[in-house]
Parts: structure tokens; C-alpha cells; sequence
């Protein structure tokens, strides 16, 4: 089995753009989707494509799982005969619930591989660019051997703890992230109210001690109406929910997050759900 092939189930946006970068940094692809269209694109793109998940399971040995959400990575671990797991080392970048990657870990283990909770810290224009970051949970062995895979996937890597801790770091990085965008929308949007000029509002909110990196990539996305997904909102939305529940599970107060709740339900509403997170703005209108 060649030890640059890397399997990759999953080829939505963050998927294709994983799959960019390991073609970008020599790694040969072989994935799955059970959208025929997204197995063409790789394909196109010089990948090679699974007949099925487990068929992708059973021939590579490093794993990258882009799945929308735990129930989805659950399910497909159910079908997934235990065999084909032995050896394996399943790097999954699915945000889910810090809970789930811990159970994830012990079927993995139970079945002679590792699991590891490397989420991304970044949209997938910015893996693309190689500006994300991998926080990752999981056996640290395991993680040095898959270190040069994830290296391709973020300019730099934390090992947060065991199964779970790079779940739940994800979770308190989206929350910062998320309520940024969301302060900005109102700001932007408030400016507007009063008269002032967008365009001079963003620049002065750049140059100023208010300045975040959020405005840099999504500033003029809001102010045109430019909401061509990096990461859609909807998905934001479902990381918020993951949020509000890992933070009643640890008696943690969170009412801004719950406002932003709120905000990306009133956008999603409108038929933003499938837009870029940026659409957030479309709430205050």
C-alpha cells in the first residue's frame, strides 16, 4: 500500500479544499462522497475514487474524514466493518460534539486503530492558502504519524489532550470567531443607520484598535453582498447549537452565544442558510 496515499471521505468545501492541498504537497487522493459530482471534481482534479467509504477505509491507511456533523461520522462508523479498522488512523476535521469524538476514540481503539480529533481552525479558502491551523485530539504517537498530512493541512498544529479536547477547542474557537463576524455585522450595519459611509466605516474599524482578522475576510463580503460560501452559515449555526449544549453540559453562561443563536436563526429564515457565514449581516436589515 504506497505510504503517500491518503484516503479523504468527505468533498464539500472543506473536503475539496483538503483534497487541494495534499495533491499541492504530493499526497495522492483517494476519496469518497456520495455525491457523484463532488467524485467527479476529484477526479478531474487527479484523485482517485472509492466505490464506497469502507472500500476507502480498507485501502488506505491514513484517514481524513470533512463529514457535516458526529451523527453522520457515527453512521458511518456503524457500517464500517471493525476489520478495516485495525491499523488505521482516522484524522477527522468533522466539528461535532466533544462527546462523540471521545466515543469515536474507544471504537477505534476497541477495533486496533486511533482516532484523532484534528479540527480546522479556518474556512476552506483559507486551507486552500495554507493560513488554517489543526487542533487536534488524540493519542500523541498517533498524531506524530500523522503529522506530515496534517502539516500540509494547517500552517501550524496544537495537540490539545486526549480524544475530545480538539473538539472542544474548536467549539471555544467558533464561539470567538462566530461573535466576531456578528459584532461586525452590527457595526457595519449601525454605521449604515447613521448616515455614514460602509466602505470608510470598514476602513477606519481596520486601522483602528477595534481591527480583528474577521474584518479582513468577511468585511467586504457584508458590504457587497458577496456571500459565495467559504463556510456556510447553516454550519455555523449547527456549531452554535454544538456550543449552547457543551455549555449547559459544563454549567457554563454563555448568553452572547445565545443571541448569536438567535441572529443566524433570523438569517437562515430569510434563505441564507446556504450562504456564506458573512450572510449574519442580513439579520439586521
Amino acid at each position: 500500500m504506497p505510504s503517500d496515499r491518503i484516503g479523504l471521505i468527505g468533498l464539500g468545501l472543506l473536503g475539496g479544499a483538503i483534497a487541494g492541498r495534499l495533491h499541492a504537497s504530493g499526497f495522492s487522493v483517494r476519496g469518497f462522497d456520495i455525491d457523484d459530482q463532488r467524485l467527479a471534481a476529484l477526479s478531474r482534479d487527479g484523485g482517485e475514487s472509492g466505490a464506497s467509504a469502507e472500500d476507502v477505509v480498507r485501502t488506505c491507511t491514513r484517514v481524513v474524514l470533512s463529514l457535516p456533523d458526529s451523527s453522520v461520522v457515527k453512521g458511518l462508523l456503524e457500517v464500517i466493518d471493525p476489520a478495516c479498522l485495525a491499523g488505521r488512523l482516522v484524522m477527522d476535521t468533522t466539528t461535532g460534539a466533544p462527546q462523540d469524538a471521545v466515543s469515536f476514540g474507544h471504537i477505534l481503539e476497541a477495533a486496533g486503530g486511533h482516532y484523532l480529533d484534528t479540527t480546522i481552525g479556518g474556512s476552506s479558502d483559507q486551507v486552500r492558502r495554507h493560513e488554517a491551523i489543526v487542533i487536534a485530539g488524540g493519542d500523541a504517537e498517533a498524531l506524530d504519524l500523522c503529522m506530515p498530512v496534517l502539516r500540509c493541512l494547517g500552517r501550524t498544529v496544537f495537540h490539545t489532550g486526549g480524544c475530545g479536547s480538539g473538539s472542544s477547542m474548536k467549539l471555544v474557537l467558533n464561539l470567538v470567531l462566530g461573535l466576531n463576524r456578528a459584532v461586525l455585522a452590527e457595526g457595519l450595519s449601525f454605521a449604515k443607520r447613521c448616515g455614514l459611509s460602509p466602505d470608510q466605516t470598514l476602513e477606519i474599524l481596520q486601522a483602528g484598535p477595534a481591527h480583528s482578522r474577521a474584518m479582513d475576510r468577511k468585511g467586504r463580503k457584508m458590504l457587497r453582498e458577496e456571500f459565495i460560501p467559504e463556510a456556510r452559515l447553516s454550519q455555523h449555526l449547527k456549531d452554535v447549537r454544538l456550543i449552547l449544549a457543551q455549555g449547559r453540559r459544563h454549567a457554563a453562561r454563555l448568553p452572547l452565544s445565545e443571541q448569536h443563536a438567535a441572529l443566524l436563526e433570523a438569517a437562515e429564515a430569510m434563505g441564507f442558510g446556504a450562504a456564506d457565514n458573512s450572510a449574519v449581516i442580513k439579520a439586521f436589515d
